[in-house]
């Protein structure tokens, strides 16, 4: 498959990274998750408060995207009737890297072009008066960025990376988390007798689902590594799934233990310059949405095996069968 053309900050290194990502950073920063918490609770609520208590549906439609979707569109201030194309455009990049919705190459490059529209009509609107708190209106008002819709593929870029990493990573983490509770029923157990565990739950989730499971660098000079000669421009990868399964740093790596003595010892998020810049957004969706969870049901049982995202990039679920059972 030919490399894909649109880049991003993620595939940059300082000092251009660290500029492009300073400029919709603030999005994502404790002052403004602070003010972001009372709107996800109250959106959380209300999606599970219309769950059809005593029918079998689908968690990852229901739940996992429609609670991440809403974010990603206020996030975006993005027109909330038309958030469900931000799922879509979502997977289709998802299909770039090896798999994800089945789309044709030209579905791809439709979705693509249609994102790409979509967001500059946006970028144009908000050119007039680039005053809010959403990511477009950050790109405008950066000096560094102000002029990023000029560039096309690098524009695509930077939106389809806020897109997939709002999206993809909390929305299976969201999925992941009531697959391996029904999994592990004493670590549900555990958690019904103390809520207040559900922060390491979150912390163990995001470890045990590790919703990306590798990125991809260049080598920028020869070296060796673990006896392996690596050259200047081969392709490696970090098996992100791997080291949040290492037995030397992790104890019992495979089992989910939702009261870890170091929960947040994960790679989940990435390391260094790259780690992923909507972490504690993620933690707080999760860790809010299973405060209104056990709120309301005793159980969320899986009825059947999900459907897993056909994926060699992201790990998640396109369909999960449950029932809920309240308290």
């Amino acid at each position: 498959m030919e490399e894909v053309p649109f880049q991003s900050f993620l595939q940059m290194d300082p000092p251009k990274h660290d500029i492009q990502r300073a400029s919709v950073q603030g999005a994502v920063a404790p002052p403004n998750l602070k003010n972001l918490e009372p709107l996800i609770r109250e959106r959380a609520a209300r999606i599970l408060d219309e769950l059809p208590v005593g029918d079998t549906f689908d968690w990852v439609d229901l739940v996992s995207i429609e609670l991440t979707t809403q974010m990603l569109a206020t996030l975006f201030d993005f027109p909330f009737e038309d958030r469900r194309k931000l799922t879509y455009w979502s997977d289709l990049t998802a299909d770039s890297n090896g798999g994800g919705s089945n789309a044709s190459r030209e579905e791809q490059a439709a979705g693509m072009m249609e994102c790409a529209r979509y967001f500059t009509g946006l970028w144009n609107e908000r050119a007039h008066d680039p005053s809010g708190n959403d990511f477009i209106s950050m790109l405008i008002r950066s000096e560094a960025t102000r002029n990023l819709v000029e560039n096309p593929m690098e524009f695509l870029g930077m939106c389809l990376l806020l897109i997939v990493g709002g999206n993809d990573t909390t929305r299976n983490s969201i999925s992941g988390g009531v697959y391996a509770l029904n999994k592990h029923p004493q670590q549900y157990e555990k958690l019904r007798a103390d809520l207040a565990l559900i922060p390491s739950m979150v912390s163990e989730i995001i470890r045990w689902q590790t919703p990306i499971i590798y990125m991809r660098r260049r080598a920028t000079a020869n070296t060796e590594l673990f006896g392996k000669q690596v050259r200047e421009g081969d392709k490696l990868l970090l098996w992100y799934l791997s080291g949040n399964r290492d037995e030397s740093v992790i104890e019992n790596p495979d089992e989910f233990i939702i009261d870890r003595k170091n929960p947040r010892h994960h790679i989940s998020f990435g390391f260094g310059v790259h780690r992923c810049m909507g972490n504690r957004m993620a933690e707080m969706q999760l860790r809010v949405l299973w405060e209104e969870v056990i709120r309301r049901f005793r159980f969320v049982e899986l009825v059947d095996e999900p459907v897993r995202f056909r994926s060699n990039m992201v790990r998640g679920y396109t369909k999960m069968p449950v029932r809920v059972h309240p308290w």
